[in-house]
C-alpha cells in the first residue's frame, strides 16, 4: 500500500459524493484543509499518511463501509465491493468516446447502429441496446480515468447524481454527472474540479444515457 493509494481513495470517495477534497473534510467534521495537496507532504518532502481518525470520520460521514473503502485503495473506482460478480457472457458494441460524436454510430433513438463498432465481452446487462465506450480525457477523474471502459444503457432510468453519457445535437458526446434536469434545462458536472460544468437547453440535447458499469 502506498501513500498515493490512500489519497486516491479519499479523492474518489469525495467525487462519488459530489464533493471536493475540502468538502469531504468539512462534511466529516474536519478542518477543510485536512486533505488539501499541501497537507499530503511533510516539510521535508516526504509523503504524509492521513490519520486513522480522519479516515474513520470520513467513512462515518459518507456511510462508506470499511471494505468498500479498502477496494478504493486497491484500485476499484466505479463498482462497490459488495456488487455481485457478473458473468462475461455477452459481447456488446464498443467505440471510443471521441468517435461517438461521428455520424453513423447511433440512430435517431440513440441506439447503437452500423458496422463500425468493435466488440468487447463485458458483464451481462438487461438492456439489449447497451453499448460500451472507452473514456477519453480527464474530466471525470478520479472516478473514470482515460482508457476506462463504461457500459451505457439507453433504457435505464436516470436520476439526479447518476453518471451519464450525453450527446448534443451539435455532435458533442461527453461523460458527466447529471446535476439537475428540469423541463427546460440540463445541468452536467465534471467530477474533476479542473474541468468546467455544462448547462444545455433540452432542445440542444439529442439523448442522455446512464452509465451502469465501469471497468476497474
Amino acid at each position: 500500500m502506498k501513500h498515493e493509494d490512500i489519497w486516491r481513495a479519499l479523492d474518489t470517495l469525495a467525487a462519488e459524493n459530489g464533493l471536493s477534497a475540502s468538502g469531504l473534510a468539512k462534511r466529516s467534521g474536519l478542518d477543510p484543509t485536512t486533505f488539501n495537496p499541501s497537507k499530503r507532504k511533510m516539510g521535508d518532502g516526504r509523503s504524509r499518511w492521513p490519520s486513522t481518525e480522519s479516515i474513520a470520520k470520513v467513512l462515518d460521514a459518507t456511510g462508506c463501509p470499511l471494505d468498500a473503502f479498502t477496494s478504493l485503495v486497491t484500485g476499484a473506482r466505479a463498482i462497490p465491493a459488495s456488487a455481485p460478480q457478473r458473468q462475461m457472457s455477452r459481447r456488446i458494441p464498443l467505440i471510443g468516446l471521441a468517435q461517438a460524436g461521428g455520424e453513423g454510430f447511433f440512430d435517431d433513438g440513440g441506439y447503437p447502429v452500423g458496422g463500425s463498432w468493435d466488440e468487447v465481452g463485458l458483464p451481462e446487462v438487461a438492456d439489449g441496446n447497451a453499448y460500451a465506450l472507452e473514456i477519453s480525457g480527464e474530466s471525470m477523474e478520479p472516478v473514470f480515468r482515460d482508457g476506462d471502459l463504461v457500459i451505457v444503457s439507453p433504457n435505464a432510468p436516470i436520476r439526479r447524481g447518476d453518471r451519464v453519457v450525453v450527446r448534443t445535437n451539435a455532435g458533442e458526446v461527453m461523460a458527466k454527472q447529471l446535476a439537475r434536469r428540469s423541463a427546460r434545462r440540463v445541468e452536467l458536472r465534471s467530477l474533476n474540479p479542473e474541468h468546467p460544468h455544462y448547462n444545455f437547453d433540452l432542445s440542444e440535447v439529442a439523448w442522455i444515457h446512464r452509465i451502469v458499469w465501469a471497468s476497474q
